[in-house]
């Protein structure tokens, strides 16, 4: 069951405060760029008073970032590949803050639209190239694990922060300021990326403050094994299928968790199979070219496919349940928004404490056991969450999702690191792409999964004779006369506990794939 801990890999430098302080400035964007996926929950009614978007306009206000974001990153990382990570990760964030100053400013609905639109392409240039940043920067195993740890908390940590950045701001400015924050982040990076990050393709090895500015080594741009590996054409047309076949099948998913497995879903379910069908001819296509733009042998290689589905997966919970637990302490318990919001933020105490506790055990015993343990954990934790009722006190509820969310996010720290360690560094943009584009549809089927299931239990569990919009949804008995009030509370928490019930299946499944397809593989593109 345990291994011993690898001898330092020649050439593989230890990283000095240069490094360390390069990885503090790109946390800032990332930071920023998962805000934004949540930054505008408490932001909406001021915008709509002054914008007056229509329903369809608000959805798509609300969408069109994460949409633009997920259809775009496999794009984008291998972009990175090809020009450079440090050039466009600076492009992306010359693009995110002028996106940001155009949303802050805009005066209608289209444009408002159009420049989340463009947060999304900003964001979706930063967010693999931040991940890829981390191998090239941490050559070193032990301290690229303290980096992807750091890493993997600031993104599951900024969803959460941004409705309470979003109440704060909105306290004493306008919504425009939930923008406007985002540009000194940006502009630190603009300054300091050059300085601090490494120019090369490949991403050649740092450490001992070698990846200046002026960096010439194996990693520089045009020079170096790395660097000529990543060099080629890029092949734009499957950029363009990547992008027809995440976007449909994204757009699909979130309109079935809004809508529920109804009649009214047919063109949900033809945008899902026009988007698989892409998504085949996309794979098609990487067999067939001489520089794909995913690997396929990487994704059949288990330490790195293997975590991508352990990931996907428990991000699905994560994401699926947390619009329970949203729901829950405000329509249930009648929290206001803002006083929500900072209650949520206290299970991301079990991830600051159980994500290093997961990486420094890694160290000593097998990773898939410590996969594995946190993964049972979730399991746990959210069997807990089944047996809620209107009679189980909030400590109960927020230390089980502390609990889930500390196992949770372990879990996935260290299958990032371990992808990232079985791709080449040449790599390391498509790679992390790939990574972060099965966590975002992840998220979106399990909005889909647990949110049908939870749909199906409210309803069956509303009197026949409540109005029709409350036996839809509890959004719909809030106002209602108070008998009708109280059973729908009830049933709502009858729906969390059995989104919570789908969920702990969905760790028991993550759990095995853990166990079975990640024993006894090591960090190292040798180790998949």
């Amino acid at each position: 069951m345990t291994l011993t801990t690898p001898p330092r890999a020649p050439g593989a430098p230890l990283a000095g405060r240069r490094e360390w302080t390069a990885l503090g400035v790109l946390m800032l964007p990332l930071l920023l760029v998962s805000m934004d996926v949540s930054v505008l929950y408490f932001a909406l009614p001021a915008i709509a008073a002054e914008l007056r978007p229509g329903a369809t306009a608000q959805l798509w206000i609300l969408d069109v970032y994460g949409f633009v974001l997920a259809g775009l990153l496999i794009t984008m990382g291998a972009l990175a590949d090809r020009i450079g990570r440090r050039r466009l990760l600076l492009g992306g964030a010359a693009l995110f803050g002028l996106a940001s100053c155009a949303a802050a400013l805009a005066d209608s609905a289209a444009g408002l639209i159009a420049a989340r639109a463009l947060l999304g392409v900003g964001g979706a240039c930063l967010m693999p190239a931040t991940l890829a940043m981390v191998r090239t920067l941490f050559r070193d195993e032990a301290q690229r694990a303290k980096a992807v740890t750091a890493w993997t908390a600031v993104m599951a940590g900024g969803v959460s922060l941004g409705p309470v950045l979003s109440g704060a701001l909105l306290e004493h400015f306008w919504w425009g300021s939930v923008f406007l924050v985002n540009l000194p982040a940006m502009a630190l990076l603009l300054v300091l990326g050059p300085l601090l990050l490494p120019a090369g393709r490949g991403g050649g090895a740092c450490g001992g403050g070698a990846c200046g500015a002026g960096s010439e080594g194996a990693g520089s741009e045009g020079a170096g094994s790395d660097g000529a590996a990543a060099a080629g054409r890029f092949d734009g047309w499957s950029a363009l299928l990547s992008l027809a076949a995440v976007l449909p099948v994204v757009y699909g998913v979130k309109e079935f968790a809004r809508h529920g497995w109804s009649s009214g879903t047919g063109p949900a379910a033809l945008a899902v199979l026009a988007g698989l069908c892409a998504g085949a001819v996309f794979l098609r296509r990487q067999t067939r070219i001489a520089r794909p733009m995913v690997d396929l042998a990487l994704l059949r290689r288990p330490a790195y496919g293997g975590s991508v589905l352990v990931n996907l997966l428990a991000m699905a919970a994560i994401v699926g349940f947390a619009v329970f637990t949203t729901q829950y302490l405000q329509s249930v318990l009648g929290q206001s928004p803002f006083e929500a919001a900072l209650w949520s933020l206290l299970p991301t105490l079990g991830v600051m404490g159980a994500a290093p506790l997961a990486t420094a055990l890694a160290r000593t015993v097998d990773r898939a056991y410590v996969m594995t343990g946190g993964l049972l954990l979730g399991a746990g934790c959210f069997a807990l969450l089944a047996r809620t009722d209107l009679g189980t006190p909030l400590w109960a509820v927020l230390a089980a999702s502390a609990g889930y969310a500390g196992g949770l996010v372990s879990a996935m720290t260290l299958g990032n690191e371990l992808a990232l360690g079985a791709a080449p560094v040449e790599r390391a943009g498509s790679a992390a792409a790939v990574l972060e584009s099965g966590q975002e549809l992840g998220g979106a089927l399990g909005m889909a999964l647990l949110g049908a299931l939870g749909g199906a239990v409210y309803t069956a569990a509303m009197p026949a004779s409540a109005p029709a919009a409350a036996r839809e949804t509890l959004g719909g008995a809030l106002g209602g006369p108070g008998p009708v009030l109280a059973a729908a509370r009830a049933a709502f928490t009858e729906s969390l506990a059995a989104a919570a019930g789908g969920a702990a299946l969905l760790m028991l499944v993550a759990a095995g794939l853990a166990y079975g397809l990640l024993r006894g593989k090591r960090r190292g593109v040798s180790g998949g």
